[in-house]
């Protein structure tokens, strides 16, 4: 039983039990279709994260009230309330003998309440900002304007909606001009802002925008800002900027009470993080493989059983016990191959069908299938046909002959 010989018969003992045969692989087939599910849909979901920072530009750097460690959380995020940041904090960086480098700076205050006009109501999260909001976040207007630095600074109730909520509370008609109320004030509709689409981290088609002033003034009666976002010259300046701000904040504040981050930065740690993640996943994956694997062990050592007189008949007529491995071995491997094949196309379909659908929803994010997953996958094949094949096929092959031939 030598080169081709070995390989025609593999193949006709798997034609000959077919359903056993897929049961064999399926096993094989669920695995390999995990293992690509994850790694592609793994690669979408980084993408989609991903696209969305580079979205916002890495030109940008958010300083945050609190400290924290160099790549820890900040102190809001743990739920601790620091008032040391403020919107004065943000002005004194926009002067060039302290930061070179910053062409506009945002502040933000956010609180939640309820938005009413006439019989509409809606329960929304507003953001206290300020004129220069509009430069930071690149948005467009879809009707009306924003809010201006002499608006915000003299304290007068105007408000500009995301495209969802001036549908949901106005439907077709036109909401400039018309007042709305957040905790029992009145505020005057003056714009709308352009539809951008749905973002992991925020919508900003729910934004709800407020001068800064009225919202610490009016609705929370603080001075303090959560946060300020700068928009620099370009990246090449984030290093020097983050250094020169940081001189400058201290000075103000006597101490570092205070953390920076910048888009750049947050773009490498989540990369990192998300492919950790990934192959996580896909160890995680590799158990079904395993499962897999030990099904085509039992199956084998079964068949072994059921040929125990056909390899005897074989070994009494020369047949060597390399001969009678190498096809155990085979079939194993055709299991595998073709479990493999299956499971890579199943999980490729599954996997494309998912991201038509998070498309369908508004989210950038990208159907990725990379070689590297092809090569994983027949290299788990290839290690598990090994693995799984070896023990039925060593007892195959260790059969003595004349017992063989007696077995019942």
């Amino acid at each position: 039983m030598r080169g081709t010989y070995a390989w025609k018969m593999a193949y006709k003992n798997l034609l000959v039990n077919k359903r056993r045969s897929f049961l064999t692989m399926l096993g094989i087939i669920i695995g390999i279709m995990s293992v690509v599910l994850v790694m592609s849909v793994g690669a979408g979901a980084q993408s989609l994260i991903l696209n969305q920072i580079q979205q916002r530009g890495t030109d940008q750097i958010a300083i945050l009230a609190g400290a924290s460690e160099e790549n820890g959380p900040p102190a809001q995020a743990l739920g601790i309330v620091v008032t040391t940041l403020t919107y004065d904090d943000g002005l004194a960086l926009l002067k060039k003998n302290n930061v070179k480098h910053v062409e506009a700076v945002a502040g933000y205050l956010s609180g939640n309440d309820v938005l009413s006009w006439e019989n509409q109501e809606e329960s929304v999260n507003f953001t206290g900002t300020t004129a220069s909001y509009k430069e930071v976040e690149k948005i467009e207007m879809k009707t009306g304007r924003f809010f201006t630095d002499e608006e915000d600074t003299s304290g007068i109730r105007v408000v500009v909606l995301g495209s969802t909520i001036a549908e949901n509370v106005f439907g077709n008609q036109n909401p400039i001009g018309e007042s709305v109320k957040i905790q029992k004030k009145k505020f005057k509709v003056i714009g709308v802002m352009e539809e951008k689409g749905t973002s992991v981290f925020e919508n900003p088609d729910e934004a709800v925008l407020i001068p800064l002033t009225v919202t610490q003034r009016d609705l929370l009666g603080v001075r303090h800002v959560s946060f300020l976002r700068l928009k620099i010259e370009g990246e090449s300046y984030i290093s020097q900027t983050v250094e020169e701000i940081k001189q400058t904040l201290i000075e103000r504040h006597g101490e570092e009470d205070f953390s920076i981050r910048n888009i750049a930065d947050a773009l490498t740690i989540l990369e990192n993080i998300t492919n950790a993640l990934r192959f996580f996943l896909v160890a995680i994956a590799g158990v079904a493989l395993f499962v897999g694997g030990v099904g085509i062990m039992n199956i084998m050592l079964i068949a072994v059983k059921e040929k125990t007189r056909e390899i005897g008949l074989r070994k009494s007529v020369g047949a060597k016990n390399k001969d009678i491995l190498n096809q155990f071995l085979i079939e194993t491997f055709l299991i595998t191959c073709v479990g493999t094949v299956v499971g890579i196309l199943g999980g490729v379909i599954i996997a494309f069908f998912i991201a038509l659908i998070v498309k369908s929803q508004g989210f950038n994010y990208d159907f990725v299938v990379s070689p590297v997953t092809m090569i994983v996958s027949f290299v788990l094949a290839g290690i598990i046909s090994i693995l799984f094949g070896i023990v039925p096929a060593k007892k195959a092959a260790s059969l003595d002959p004349i017992t063989a031939l007696r077995y019942e």
